[in-house]
């Protein structure tokens, strides 16, 4: 599908869940799209003469306008914006994304799946953990995607299927890591629906990554999650044993360990354990990634983490069918994006919702 068809589609479903005929501004995101994507994708919908900000986060694109919007609302500046993000994949990667031209760790090797490859070898040496058990998170987002009729792959696989399968970078094998998407997302902040249940972002905390180099023993990204969640954490006045669920980044099994560790689910090092308790797994007692995470749903950068958030709302609400997660009053979404040689991340994104 097109973008202008993808962004109509996600825009009138967030309008109409909204109960708004119009906005006063628009945060917009897409990594790959051209000069004029979201204004060209936009006017077809007669959403002209407001103030449109497009933003560009690599992963955390599309959860980066939603911390504009959220925050633009929150001062008075407006009181209702949309929030949109989109990417065409296909229109511009037969296959892997093709590093930046100036880009120095791609050009060395290290594109996203080498840099999340050495950083799974590397928490496996420092916990001493058996790195194929990563291939659980895998089994497990796959079923919660088998259950979610809006994910890219909506079947089931098995341990001996993620690790039989082939390898791409050591010891992340082709099923343990996400593949590209075209899609759109979309969410209005700020409007008042009359009658109905509105969910509250209770805190919206983003942060760009520090130098990364020798100081840090950890994986990489793990202390730019760490910072930004514990910032989420005191402006919502809650911790990570209140939430009812997670969306967390998955864009590769090791990612969403790392995450959960950062975000303070599980103790470092300990992650793992929490999957082969069934603490993640939906009717566990804290389900993590119950859309299926970006192994079912695949990838389309700037629509990435309004997805996520689209999934949490749903899952306040009540709406999430067969995925639904019992009693869920609070979520925490998490979005890391990452390419930027000589950083432990562009940037990252912990948004924190109650119902």
């Amino acid at each position: 599908m097109s973008d202008v068809s993808l962004v109509q589609q996600a825009v009138v479903e967030a309008l109409d869940d909204a109960e708004v005929d119009r906005v006063d501004a628009v945060f917009a995101g897409t990594v790959f799209g051209v000069t004029g994507t979201i204004q060209r994708c936009l006017q077809t919908l007669g959403i002209v003469g407001v103030p449109i900000v497009t933003v560009e986060n690599a992963c955390a694109t599309g959860s980066t306008a939603l911390f504009e919007a959220v925050h633009a609302v929150e001062s008075g500046r407006y009181e209702s914006v949309l929030c949109l993000g989109v990417e065409t994949m296909t229109a511009h990667f037969r296959g892997p994304i093709t590093p930046a031209y100036n880009d120095a760790e791609g050009a060395a090797g290290l594109a996203m799946p080498g840099i999340y490859g050495l950083a799974a070898s590397r928490y496996g040496h420092l916990y001493d953990v058996e790195l194929d058990d990563l291939a659980l998170i895998a089994v497990k987002n796959r079923a919660h995607g088998s259950l979610n009729p809006r994910a890219q792959h909506g079947k089931s696989t098995t341990v001996e299927e993620v690790l039989n399968s082939r390898m791409v970078a050591d010891p992340l094998t082709l099923l343990q890591c996400c593949d590209i998407s075209d899609a759109a997302a979309a969410a209005v902040v700020g409007a008042k629906r009359k009658g109905k249940r509105d969910i509250t972002i209770l805190a919206s905390a983003l942060q760009s990554g520090q130098l990364w180099d020798h100081r840090s023993v950890h994986p990489w990204g793990f202390e730019l999650m760490q910072s930004v969640a514990r910032q989420a954490w005191e402006t919502a006045g809650l911790g990570p044993a209140d939430m009812s669920l997670f969306e967390v980044h998955d864009a590769f099994t090791i990612g969403e360990v790392t995450a959960t560790e950062a975000l303070g689910l599980a103790p470092a090092g300990r992650g793992l354990e929490l999957v082969k308790a069934g603490h993640t797994r939906l009717g566990g007692r804290q389900p993590v990634n119950p859309s299926g995470g970006l192994l079912s749903r695949g990838h389309a950068l700037g629509a990435t983490g309004l997805a996520q958030i689209a999934e949490a709302v749903w899952q306040l609400r009540g709406e999430a069918g067969a995925r639904q997660v019992d009693d869920a009053r609070t979520a925490a979404v998490e979005t890391m994006g990452g390419g930027a040689a000589g950083i432990d991340g562009n940037g990252c994104v912990v948004t924190i919702l109650g119902g």
